[in-house]
This record gives C-alpha cells, structure tokens and sequence, in this order.
C-alpha cells in the first residue's frame, strides 16, 4: 500500500502515466536490497552488479571470500572500498611478479600454485629463482591494508611477508582463525605468534624448485608459544627436532591434527610427537624419510588419544622408523596407506602394536 501511494505522487496528473525509466529500487532502503540480493544465486552476481552504481556497491557488501591477483587493488584502497565485509582473503596469487609480455603460465606443485613468466620455465629458472616473488615491503603494506580494512577477517593466505606485516594482523584481526603462510621463516613466525586465536595453521618453508625458506625450533617455539588454541598444524618443508615437536605438544593443548608434509626434520624428531597428549589424527604425506634413528622404543613413549595414523605417496621402507610410528601411534583405530613405496608384509606387520 505505501507503493502505490508512493508511485501515485510520481504520476503525472494530468496523463496520470508513471515518469519513465523511474528506479523502482530506489524505494527500497539498502538493508532489504541486500535481503533480496542475498538470496539470489551466485551465478547472478556479476550481472547483478552491472545494473547501477548502488548494485555494485551492494553487491560488493555481500562477497566473503576473494583471490587477489594483483596486489596493487589491495595498495590502492579499492579492495576494501568495493568490498568491505571480507573474511577470508587470498593474498597468494597477487604476491608474485609477472610480466604479459614474456607470456604467462600456471605452474603447480603439490603445495603451491603461482603464474609466472615463460623464461622462468624455459632456461631461466635459476637465475630468476627466488626473485619472482614482490619485496617484502610491499607485501607488508597489503598485509597492513587488509588489517586496517577487515576486522572481521578469519582466514588468510600470504606469501612472503615479515613479522612486521603479520602484527599487524594480529593486532588488528582479532577473530582471524585460519592462516597459510608461505616462504615462512622463523622471523616471520614471531609476527605469527601475534595472532593469539588462531585454530589452524599451514607453514610452508622450503619447496623444490621455487623457494627456499627455513623453519627450524626455534620458529616452532615461538609459533607454540603464542598460539595456544592451535587445533590443526601442517608443516609443509620444515626443519627441525624433537624440541620443536615437543613445545608444540607441551604448549598448544587442543592441537588434534598435525600434519607433516615433505618434512626436513633431524634424526630423533619422531619422540616429541608422544607430548601431543590431546592428538587424535597424524598425518605423513610425502615425506621421503619418516625419522632416519627415531631412539630406543622406551624413550618414544605414545599418543594416549590419537584415533587415526595416515600415510599418502610416502617412503615406507625403513622398518625402524615405521615400528617407531607404530609405537607412538599404538592407540590408533585406524590407518590409511595411499600410493606409498617400499610397503610391504614385514612392514606392514609392524603394525600389530596398534591393537
């Protein structure tokens, strides 16, 4: 009823015909536009924002999650502006230098997935190796840009970066529950440790072939120190030992999944797992080496809560370290073997410890 007396003051009084090419929309105010937008298919959004300049903005309002691909949308304020409820950003892709003209590719590893130039393919690779990524400075002003423009964030994804970027994060992302983090160092882990309430953690240090990157004891410590609601950790071409696995299980108390992937860890490592008391899934995925002298079998000791041991595209053929695994995951109920080499009989049957 207040339409249509709303649309009666807009007739023309002597034709008595609506004005034409009058927006229907515009009596509507911007909180039920979005109600209605909202429930809209997404298959309809770029459209949707193509109807007016309010649309867009209103469209903006309601996307959640985005991929940047160029990092200067971020520099310039138009990543907040155009979209200003954002929590959860994708900084990756924008991280990495690329030049059109050389032509693009997209090259992906198991972990990571980046374009780059065809020269960097093509007999270059070694001399352009750990220069395609941008400098840290400017990496560090988007961190700081997101920071500034989306307290609400909860999941991010950054290459590169130092601790000056991460706490900026910390301190301004309060809710932020979710990070990879890649090329990581221990450096950069004491700006990661500003991020008191994140859950779940992904560290990639070293990748073959596109950066290398160290994470040793001394970052797990720091990162074990200061995120101590950690519920999920994967570390993707870590370094370190048993002191590093040990704070992490002695600090994070409701860590229950850790996940090793193309680990670089020193001989003995395997023990520290034994202090994640609340752990109930570990995982190994392709990892060359498991633990090259895990120690006497008394001095391993156990996860008393671990339900699940799984081992994707992994070597298994040193009997030692599998019956070390086998030892510290004895209260296992289930385990899972996916394209792993050197399995065989004898190894498998070290597994009869986990009754």
């Amino acid at each position: 009823m207040v339409l249509a007396m709303q649309l009666h003051s807009l007739t023309d009084p002597n034709s008595k015909t609506l004005i034409p090419n009058f927006d229907l929309t515009l009596l509507l105010s911007d909180e039920i536009l979005l109600k209605i937008l909202s429930k809209l298919p997404n298959s309809q959004s770029k459209s949707n924002s193509l109807v007016s300049k309010r649309w867009l903005n209103l469209q903006g309002r309601l996307i959640r999650s985005l991929k940047i691909f160029d990092l200067n949308f971020v520099l310039s304020g138009r990543l907040i502006y155009r979209f200003p409820n954002l929590t959860h950003v994708d900084l990756v892709p924008s991280t990495f230098v690329v030049h059109p003209q050389n032509g693009v590719v997209l090259i992906t590893h198991r972990v990571v997935s980046m374009r780059v130039d065809t020269e960097w393919c093509f007999g270059f690779s070694e001399e352009v190796k750990g220069k395609n990524l941008l400098p840290v400075e400017a990496i560090d002003k988007g961190l700081k840009e997101i920071a500034k423009g989306c307290p609400n964030l909860r999941k991010l994804k950054v290459t590169g970066g130092s601790e000056e970027g991460l706490v900026s994060i910390g301190e301004e992302c309060v809710t932020l529950m979710e990070l990879e983090l890649q090329k990581c160092n221990d450096d950069v882990l004491r700006g990661v440790a500003a991020c008191k309430n994140l859950q779940v953690v992904k560290l990639i240090g070293s990748v073959d072939g596109f950066y290398e990157s160290v994470v040793s004891d001394i970052g797990l410590t720091i990162l074990a120190q200061g995120c101590k609601r950690l519920v999920k950790l994967e570390l993707v071409g870590c370094e370190g030992s048993f002191d590093g696995i040990k704070a992490i299980g002695a600090c994070c108390l409701m860590l229950e999944e850790l996940v090793f992937v193309d680990h670089r860890m020193d001989d003995g490592w395997l023990a520290g797992v034994s202090f994640c008391e609340n752990l109930k899934t570990l995982r190994f995925v392709s990892c060359k080496v498991i633990d090259g002298n895990p120690g006497l079998e008394e001095h391993l000791g156990f996860c008393v809560a671990l339900e699940s041991l799984h081992f994707q595209k992994c070597q298994l053929r040193d009997k030692n370290a599998m019956a070390a695994v086998f030892s510290v995951c004895r209260a296992a109920k289930e385990i899972a073997l996916q394209d792993c080499w050197g399995l065989d009989d004898g190894v498998f049957g070290l597994a009869v410890v986990c009754r």
